[in-house]
């Protein structure tokens, strides 16, 4: 290409713009005109008419103060060799621009992509920090240029070639805070600008959207050597650097910088396009086009055979048969197979994931199975992703599959954009109207509570949706659910391990299940907070299809680019299995734990790498969310260290590269500053980093926590064939003792210090320019691994550490003697699960000792229980009662012994309750009333019971203590009860019964304790105490004025019994004794008396008397009948007598 000055140039620009501008306005918008891609080369093909004019250039004025012209210059071949190579493989090329003037030979390059794809000119992603360098508006930019012209810096009509780039590109400009919404799109060129605003999660998210024969820039505007990258300070860099720890280390920006070197699809070049020799493509060769069938090899010409054979089985076979023509790979038309199978099911109890990498296809097969599902008159169909950018694709083939169909726009189906201005007149839904009212509605995840008609729900980029949205999406009706699983994409492995997983295992349990169907399965759960906490099996039971997409669509197989990024972030990184034939399993005790050197760990060196991505491995396994953006914070941040721990080495394995069986990261926090600490307070603001002293400060407004020194596990990752065999439990009691000083070696010859490293860069700089860079020898380099007694602990008060709470971490940590001092009331927004700190104190005591928490922890951990069991009926009433007696039992376990005993007294007892609520107690106790009456007691009473105040003795199984906590501290209902613990009602109710009895014992046996010993004090009272006869003078006379006298000591104590017998004279009175009355007169009991003492004893021993009761029912009725008899007889007599009066 040469580059030079040219009159007849300028004078067709003028001429191109004017008519552009002025005559025809519309006529190059590509919105309104098909056909503008033709048109956008129209300016190339003026540039190559001007070459045959014979215009003389002397008639041209030329400004004096105007550009003077570029210079003529070769470009350099390897560019456009790189560039043609990519179009022909179907792979990306990288390109890495330094200087002042990068942005300018973006429009070379540009123009370099347009000319070797001979195609439609390539859409451009332009991703940039804050500042663009130039306006993007087009009136705006022809206001610039007017007031340019009139102040005389421009000719009338003089455009410059980036102003003309600008204008007849279609260009994305996004904020690189704003490169979520880009998701599921596809750019024939990135543009990324400003480097220190790059993060390891944007590098691979703007980069996977480019397809393939596209092309990458990274301009580095403000560099003019690569060195100046080692000293650069990103703005991730800001959020490592707390008060305590600042030196900080770029070791991610030179291991990029080192993973360029066998980078054979990238180029370095500077701001005049001349290749510096850092990488591989500078040695690139022209492929020529007789090796284009080289490139395609024989596993590609078969996939692509087997799909053809696909196509054309299914072809009589509608509607599929004509959908499946869209498929480009056999995945995507075997995928598409098995989202037909579920369609035309119809069960509405199923769930489909589909998983894949990035620019597999994964949104187009599902716009084709919506598609599909339109064709078998599925009604409600109802498609969300975290924003409907991120659909284009998918819409793009939904339009596609209805075409077709043979469906036409405005005749068969109407289409519906956002008029909301955030989402650029996206597509939000689309109305069917050909046989019968369908519908496609995207809807925000957050909105799942419309989902009640629905019988297909489409969910496109699931990891990038908190997984608590994803659980909630999910419901009686037909899901179809797309992600990526690599870990750039919010939540990542996340998904794949927890949420699919659950899925999985409800699906067996489906199989099981007889004659199951969409009528007789329930809903699964979406409690969002008790799924997290608990991950219970919820009563529907799901079928589940699993499906993975491998061959990718955006790009052909092999990608340079891919692999590159995948090997930069460990983003493929795979759990390598252990024969443990040959090496078994190690005892726990025999393992060792040691220190990695992170200089060496990130020098990029094969035997690093390969152990680096072991280490991140044993990540991507386990159960934290990961993303790119953790490597750059093990990498760089000053604050943070690394453990392994490693099997006992055999003698045969000397020399190898050791296999990890537990990776520990730590983070140094605290040590903070006093008026830094008031200061937050009192503003009620907190730094970055510090999780842990920040939080506590803040949930307690403690001033003086956050000036200790402390270490945060931040991740403990286990082999997962090692797990549950106690190598994470080895590891951090190796761990406690090194920080407590227990591993300390007391030879002389190991320096009390920690080594410090050789140096700070691993990478050897050479060459003019500093240009020339490549890794050092691995002998230069400080060991890899430190043995913990080597080196000298750090000075911690503490080991903490915060996690989302489930109950098999929460069961873990409670075991190694961590107590809970803080769990956060809403969930986390990715993983739905709450937050919790932890905390285990370290003591410098010796080993064998038993581990007991310090004053300030005990007190944390006590005030925390306090604030929990209050919270247990508000934000934390979705809790499993397991769980949160497990957190109740590990904050007890911060009581102090020696403050242990505050049991209940009596006068407590008639505190809380009143002697009706005694009664009522006693009542329900002996099966008298319903637990119904007693409920307004329950929560003072199980407060009592989980505090501690009742007597050791007084014990609750733990399923009693479950219905206790979730009756009295959760309020939950019998039937939540039910659900939950999976007991019958009447079941819960009987173990209730118990528990109310063994309390109100427990009560009664307080209060008869202490009458007992009010009655001994009353009866034995105890001897006045005598003063001793050496005391002085005054002191004796002072002390003998404020003693009672004799008398007075007397009078009291006559006084005491005299009240006690009148109160039980009152209670006496106060009860009904008629009862109790004893029978007969005096004469009767003679009787009996006489009649016992005729009978033999010896002789007659089951002899038997009686005395009637004057007040028994027969007596009574004697009496009357005596009586009524009486007054007859009366009455007749005085009858006789004719003397008969009215009484």
């Amino acid at each position: 290409m040469n580059m030079q000055y040219h009159p007849v140039k300028q004078l067709l620009q003028v001429l191109y713009c004017s008519v552009r501008s002025l005559s025809f306005p519309n006529f190059f918008s590509q919105k309104n005109n098909p056909k503008s891609q033709n048109s956008k080369i129209s300016y190339d093909r003026l540039i190559e008419l001007s070459k045959y004019s014979n215009f003389p250039s002397k008639k041209i004025k030329m400004d004096p103060s105007s550009k003077p012209p570029p210079t003529r210059k070769k470009l350099d071949s390897r560019i456009q060799t790189l560039i043609k190579n990519s179009i022909k493989t179907n792979h990306r090329s990288f390109f890495i621009v330094l200087g002042d003037q990068a942005k300018d030979q973006v429009v070379n390059l540009h123009f370099l992509l347009s000319q070797a794809r001979h195609t439609s000119r390539p859409n451009v992603l332009w991703c940039y920090k804050k500042d663009l360098g130039f306006t993007s508006n087009r009136k705006k930019r022809e206001q610039k240029i007017k007031r340019e012209v009139k102040k005389g810096h421009r000719e009338i009509g003089d455009m410059d070639p980036f102003e003309l780039f600008v204008s007849l590109t279609d260009i994305r400009y996004t904020y690189y805070k704003e490169t979520d919404k880009i998701l599921g799109q596809t750019f024939g060129m990135l543009v990324l600008q400003d480097f220190e605003a790059l993060t390891p999660n944007l590098l691979a998210r703007t980069i996977e959207t480019v397809t393939g024969g596209g092309i990458v820039v990274l301009l580095l505007n403000t560099m003019k050597s690569l060195k100046q990258l080692y000293t650069i300070s990103m703005d991730a860099h800001q959020r490592y650097r707390t008060e305590a720890y600042s030196d900080l280390v770029g070791r991610f920006n030179e291991r990029f910088l080192l993973s360029l070197g066998p980078f054979k699809d990238c180029l370095v070049l500077d701001d005049e396009l001349n290749v510096l020799p850092i990488s591989a493509g500078k040695d690139v060769i022209l492929l020529e086009d007789q090796d284009e069938n080289t490139l395609s090899n024989s596993n590609q010409k078969s996939r692509q055979i087997e799909l053809d054979d696909i196509k054309h089985q299914l072809l009589d076979t509608k509607p599929i048969g004509d959908v499946i023509q869209l498929a480009r790979t056999v995945d995507q038309a075997k995928s598409l197979m098995q989202f037909t199978s579920s369609i035309t099911e119809k069960t509405l109890s199923s769930t489909v994931t589909l998983t894949a990498s990035r620019g597999r296809g994964k949104s187009a097969a599902l716009g084709m199975a919506i598609t599909i599902a339109i064709a078998h008159s599925y009604s409600n169909i109802f498609v969300t992703s975290p924003s409907p950018e991120n659909l284009r694709t998918l819409f793009e083939f939904i339009f596609k599959g209805l075409a077709t169909l043979g469906y036409e726009e405005h005749l068969d189906y109407d289409v519906h954009q956002s008029t909301n201005p955030d989402w650029k007149n996206c597509i939000v839904r689309i109305d069917i109207f050909r046989n019968h009212r369908q519908t496609i509605q995207y809807i925000q995840p957050q909105d799942y509570k419309v989902l009640g008609q629905a019988e297909l729900v489409v969910i496109d980029e699931a990891a990038a949706i908190p997984i608590s949205l994803v659980k909630n999406l999910i419901g009686p009706y037909l899901v179809f659910m797309a992600s990526t699983i690599n870990g750039y994409e919010g939540t990542g492995r996340s998904l794949s391990l927890k949420l699919i997983a659950q899925l999985r295992e409800l699906s067996k349990n489906s199989t099981a299940i007889p004659g199951s169907t969409a009528n007789n399965q329930a809903s699964l759960a979406t409690e969002s907070s008790s799924n997290a906490l608990s991950y219970h099996k919820p009563k529907l039971a799901r079928t589940l299809k699993e499906l993975k997409l491998e061959e990718p669509i955006r790009y052909s197989e092999g990608d340079g680019v891919e692999k590159w990024l995948n090997e930069l972030l460990c983003l493929d990184v795979q759990v390598s299995p252990i024969n443990r034939t040959l090496q078994g399993c190690p005892h726990p005790s025999k393992c060792e734990l040691y220190f990695v050197n992170r200089d060496t760990l990130f020098s990029y060196h094969p035997a690093s790498e390969a152990f680096l991505r072991r280490m991140m491995s044993l990540y991507v396994a386990s159960h934290y969310k990961n993303s790119p953006n953790d490597l750059q914070l093990m990498s760089d941040s000053p604050s943070q260290q690394l453990y392994v721990l490693l099997p006992p080495i055999r003698d045969e394995e000397q020399g190898n590269l050791p296999e990890p069986l537990v990776v520990v990261q730590l983070a140094l926090e605290g040590k903070i500053s006093k008026p830094s600490v008031m200061a937050s307070l009192t503003r009620g603001i907190k730094a970055s980093g510090d999780l842990i002293p920040w939080t506590i400060s803040q949930q307690f407004q403690d001033e003086d926590f956050p000036t200790l020194s402390g270490g945060r596990i931040v991740r403990i990752a286990t082999h997962p064939d090692y797990c549950r065999m106690g190598y994470g439990t080895r590891a951090l009691e190796i761990l406690d003792s090194f920080f407590n000083g227990h591993l300390v070696s007391l030879s002389e010859d190991i320096a009390t210090a920690n080594p410090v490293s050789k140096t700070r860069s691993s990478a050897v700089v050479s060459g003019k320019d500093g240009n020339d860079i490549r890794p050092k020898g691995f002998n230069d380099l400080p060991a890899l691994l430190q043995r913990l007694s080597e080196r000298s602990p750090e000075p911690l008060d503490y080991l903490g550490v915060s996690f989302g709470l489930v109950p098999s971490l929460l069961k873990f940590w409670k075991r190694l003697g961590f107590l809970p001092v803080y769990i956060r009331q809403t969930e986390n927004e990715l993983t739905g699960e709450h937050t919790s700190v932890m905390i285990r104190s370290l003591s410098k005591e010796e080993a064998d000792k038993p581990y007991q928490p310090n004053d300030w922890l005990s007190a944390f951990a006590l005030d925390f229980r306090r604030r929990f069991m209050t919270l247990l009926s508000f934000k934390f009433r979705t809790f499993p009662s397991v769980s949160s007696l497990t957190v109740l039992e590990a904050a007890n376990a911060g009581e102090l012994v020696e403050k242990r005993g505050n049991f209940l007294t009596a006068s407590e007892i008639s505190r809380y309750f009143s002697p009706f609520d005694l009664k009522r107690l006693e009542s329900y106790s002996n099966n008298m009333l319903d637990y119904h009456v007693i409920l307004d007691l329950l929560p003072s009473l199980t407060e009592l019971y989980f505090n501690g105040r009742f007597n050791p003795e007084t014990k609750l199984s733990g399923i009693q203590s479950s219905i206790l906590l979730s009756l009295g501290l959760q309020r939950k209902s019998v039937e939540e009860i039910e659900n939950e613990i999976k007991l019958p009602v009447s079941h819960i109710l009987a173990l209730f019964v118990k528990v109310i009895r063994k309390l109100v014992k427990a009560a009664q046996e307080i209060q008869k304790a202490a009458i007992a010993s009010s009655l001994e004090t009353t009866t034995n009272p105890a001897p006045p105490l005598q003063a001793k006869s050496e005391v002085e003078p005054d002191a004796k006379s002072s002390r003998t004025s404020s003693k009672p006298s004799k008398s007075e000591k007397d009078i009291e104590s006559k006084e005491i019994p005299k009240r006690l017998r009148e109160q039980q004279r009152e209670l006496i009175d106060s009860l009904d004794l008629s009862q109790y009355t004893i029978g007969g007169n005096e004469t009767e009991w003679k009787q009996v008396e006489k009649k016992v003492n005729k009978t033999n004893l010896e002789e007659d021993q089951s002899m038997t008397i009686s005395v009637s009761n004057p007040n028994s029912s027969k007596a009574l009725k004697r009496r009357l009948e005596e009586n009524i008899s009486t007054n007859k007889s009366v009455k007749k007599k005085k009858k006789k007598d004719g003397k008969i009066h009215k009484k």
